[in-house]
């Protein structure tokens, strides 16, 4: 029953689920670019972010030291999309074909 409402679902079975949900080419140029650089940067990037807010902070410059607080998150984020797109990346569908 769950086989015959997967069909219905998603049309005929000998299409994987990557290749059925594929992506445009500016997402996988963006993927081919991103998976080049290593994933500690990302990290070794937020630490820099963090430690330069502290150093603002100590120099009294409160509002530089929010604003470059804030970019610890987005590059710790970029790290999480750079290590799901080299484990489970459009790629995986392509290199089959």
């Amino acid at each position: 029953m769950i086989a015959d409402t997967r069909k219905r679902q998603f049309g005929d079975d000998s299409q994987t689920e990557a290749e059925q949900h594929s992506e445009g080419m500016l997402a996988k140029i963006i993927e081919q670019q991103t998976a080049k650089l290593p994933s500690d940067i990302f990290l070794w990037a937020a630490g820099a972010s963090i430690l330069g807010s502290l150093a603002l902070k100590i120099a009294g410059r409160r509002h530089d030291a929010l604003f470059v607080g804030q970019w610890a998150a987005p590059f710790l984020l970029l790290g999480v999309y750079n290590k799901i797109v080299k484990v489970a990346g459009s790629d995986r569908s392509d290199s089959k074909q």
